[in-house]
């Protein structure tokens, strides 16, 4: 299992296609925008939909802070895209199929339920400030009222 990743360290450098199958790097947003980087198990499933709503929902006031959102999960651009499509999402998605940007988050666990052990995507969220630097590193989110939880850590960030 990949190390658990801890606030006040540099967040680990990322590269992968978004929904649109274009390329973004962590880089991109370095001096000028705070990076919500959110994990989710699987497109259009309950508890994911509901995040991917919240955080959209909330996109104006992330904006309003510098601040963009990115939703990561193994599902490849055309899942994304449909995703997207079928919600009005306001997010961008990454589709790590390689699971290696899971892997450098720490987020790929084995999980056991029900007796079986199994590999997943555990739902977390890192917020990363406009120098490169975790302030937050939350492993096993729950999405209920969790998009507002970011934005208020976001808030006092800027404060």
């Amino acid at each position: 299992m990949s190390q658990l990743l801890e606030k006040n360290q540099e967040a680990p450098f990322f590269r992968a296609v978004n929904q649109d199958n274009k390329l973004l790097y962590l880089s991109d947003y370095k001096g000028e925008k705070n990076v919500v980087l959110y994990f989710y198990p699987k497109d259009d499933t309950p508890g994911c939909t509901i995040e991917a709503n919240d955080f959209t929902g909330l996109a104006e006031e992330f904006d309003a802070l510098d601040t963009v959102i990115i939703g990561v999960s193994k599902d490849d651009c055309e899942s994304h895209r449909a995703f997207i499509s079928k919600y009005g999402l306001n997010v961008q998605l990454l589709a790590d199929t390689s699971g290696e940007l899971c892997d450098s988050y720490g987020v790929w666990q084995e999980v056991e339920k029900d007796g079986v052990k199994k590999w997943k995507i555990v739902r977390s969220t890192f917020i990363i400030d406009k120098d490169g630097m975790l302030v937050e590193a939350m492993y096993g989110v729950n999405h209920e009222g969790h998009a507002q939880a970011v934005l208020d850590t976001i808030k006092a960030l800027n404060a």
